[in-house]
């Protein structure tokens, strides 16, 4: 056990150092551009305005990629290419007098049949590979070389296929009640991970919205309307208080906001992680349109060694939109209802049998 936590410890130490690298790089970087982020009212470096990450690049690289973190700008081209083809295929005016007859068989993204109910429209996902230090990225994940998540340890293998099972088949406890289904649902949190931390893209409402004054952070998430504050140069919390999307502590590093966020609650449960969760991520405004994010992945208690990823998150003109998560939702209330349904279905089928 002792040889087993202290090479934790040391690949720790070593990503570590790779971030730092990283992050070194990243200051390098300006200084050869020339370019210096600007200040704000309290000598800041300035991240305030707003911000999507939305991009075709995705979390985990897929396999054809092997080991390679970039690719031609040819190859990105085309990944751009059959993307806005695929999107104007989709977005196709459908007869309403077919009805779902007319909705198209597979329209991307994991969406097949009846699912495949609304046009292209609503969805954001971007339409560019995503570009740092002007390469083209196949994968977020930059730690390990293969760009996917590393393996979850046994015991957190075995708890999440619980979940998913549970979750997925509708068996026993899917639909007790509301606090079983998820967060997303529930209009808690985003989807996915859009509210982080880490803050990766989804399928729409990419947008950020990021506010400065001397002792906080705050980074207003688009999805579902989540709100991020960042105490500056503050102590975590006792660990008995947990809190949606974490406690987030920052402090300035040069140019660069370090966000360490910790307590996390555990029905967040970030790629099964646990309770035991640290996050670790660096804001450098690299250009003036452009903010390299970057995320580090600390859990021994779920994946095999932490991991570490970067971001593109670049400026826009679009307006941050409130997000009315159940307005006119029936989605959670029609679940519940439909399993009290099937649940009076099977009391009347034992009570005739009798």
């Amino acid at each position: 056990m002792t040889t087993i936590r202290g090479t934790t410890r040391w690949l720790a130490s070593i990503i570590a150092a790779a971030m730092t690298l990283t992050a070194a790089t990243a200051t390098a970087d300006q200084a050869a551009s020339g370019y210096k982020a600007p200040r704000n009212v309290f000598g800041q470096p300035d991240l305030q305005g707003n911000w999507t990450n939305a991009t075709l690049t995705p979390m985990e690289r897929e396999s054809k990629y092997g080991d390679r973190l970039t690719i031609p700008a040819e190859e990105a081209q085309g990944i751009e290419n059959t993307e806005a083809e695929a999107n104007e295929k989709a977005n196709s005016p459908t007869d309403p007098k077919l009805g779902i007859k007319d909705l198209p068989h597979d329209c991307g993204r994991g969406f097949t049949g009846v699912n495949c109910g609304y046009n292209s429209f609503w969805v954001d996902p971007g339409t560019q590979v995503m570009q740092i230090n002007g390469e083209y990225r196949t994968s977020m994940i930059v730690d390990p070389v293969n760009g996917k998540v590393p393996p979850l340890l046994p015991d957190a293998q075995k708890a999440m296929a619980a979940r998913y099972a549970a979750f997925r088949s509708g068996g026993s406890g899917a639909a007790d009640g509301p606090e079983v289904r998820s967060l997303g649902e529930r209009c808690i949190l985003s989807f996915g991970s859009s509210a982080g931390p880490p803050m990766i893209p989804l399928l729409y409402n990419n947008n950020y919205q990021i506010v400065q004054n001397k002792d906080t952070v705050l980074i207003l998430v688009e999805m579902v309307h989540d709100a991020r504050i960042v105490r500056l140069n503050a102590k975590h919390g006792p660990s008995n208080i947990r809190k949606w999307m974490g406690d987030s502590v920052g402090h300035w590093e040069g140019d660069t906001l370090v966000v360490e966020t910790t307590n996390f609650r555990k029905q967040q449960s970030f790629r099964g992680a646990s309770e035991n969760l640290k996050v670790t991520e660096r804001f450098t405004r690299v250009e003036p349109g452009k903010i390299l994010y970057q995320f580090h992945i600390e859990d021994p208690t779920t994946f095999s060694t932490p991991w570490s990823g970067e971001v593109a998150m670049n400026a826009t003109n679009e307006k941050i939109y409130e997000y009315a998560c159940h307005e006119g939702n029936y989605a959670l209330p029609g679940i519940l209802a439909g399993a009290r349904e099937q649940e009076q279905q099977a009391a009347s089928g034992e009570g005739a049998k009798k």
